[in-house]
């Protein structure tokens, strides 16, 4: 598991540094430090690493592992991407490949996400919310250009920032995403959150992988609840664990 921090990300060291709201979603785990380990590892219990709002973050995980997206205020799309290890990003998770073998139909607990070489990369084993949606592209930087709207960030443009180090050149290598707790019916980009505080997915590898989660920073609209928030990404999380985890900040 070797984590990528963009400029501006960080990861917090003493239970997120939140105090406020309790999170049912942390079984018990290590937080990671300032900065990004020297060497990849593989975590004895769950890493937990905090995506800043409008940021991402990369990680690489391998076959058999668990790990939880985690939207930590509510109201918060996460863009999601992952590719295959060692396919120069070739292979990668397919939105078209998945809704042709689940006939179109959002995914479920125990059912898999699969890639453009029609093979099943991930599972869904834990979903509190079980709201996504598989149909829109990331939000982009002409998309804020063309609304008026000059330097915005982006999922395209957070996603490509942080899988540079793999190989990625620009937001044109950019996949279509699975869109976490995003609830967006008939191409209806409404105020429409499914997800509370402390809800979450978890996914588990089916292959060694490479993800790319971007904190969505799209708030037009009233979008992403019109204030768009820190989410979490809990890596390494045991077959089998209780949702009801630590207290945080407790």
């Amino acid at each position: 598991m070797r984590p990528v921090w963009p400029t501006g990300s960080r990861d917090s060291g003493n239970g997120f540094g939140i105090s406020s709201i309790p999170f049912m979603a942390f079984p018990a785990s290590q937080y990671t430090s300032s900065s990004p380990p020297s060497t990849p590892t593989t975590p004895t219990t769950p890493t937990t690493h905090i995506i800043p709002s409008s940021h991402g973050l990369a990680f690489e995980v391998k076959a058999g592992t668990r790990f939880r997206v985690v939207d930590l205020y509510g109201s918060q799309v996460v863009d999601f991407a992952a590719w295959v290890q060692g396919t120069h990003l070739r292979e990668y998770l397919s939105m078209a490949y998945t809704r042709y073998h689940l006939s179109g139909a959002t995914p479920t607990i125990g059912e898999e996400l699969w890639t453009n070489n029609d093979e099943p990369i991930l599972r869904i084993v834990e979903d509190t919310v079980k709201v996504h949606d598989m149909t829109f592209m990331s939000c982009f930087p002409k998309m804020y250009e063309k609304a008026g709207v000059k330097g915005h960030r982006s999922c395209a443009g957070n996603i490509a920032e942080v899988m540079e180090p793999y190989g990625m050149e620009s937001v044109l290598d950019v996949t279509d995403p699975f869109n976490i707790f995003q609830n967006t019916p008939n191409y209806t980009l409404k105020p429409l959150a499914p997800s509370k505080p402390g809800d979450y997915i978890e996914f588990e590898a089916l292959k060694d992988i490479v993800c790319a989660a971007s904190c969505c920073p799209y708030d037009l609209n009233g979008f992403n609840g019109g204030k768009v928030t820190d989410v979490a990404v809990v890596i390494g999380v045991p077959a089998g664990s209780s949702s009801t985890g630590v207290g945080i900040g407790s």
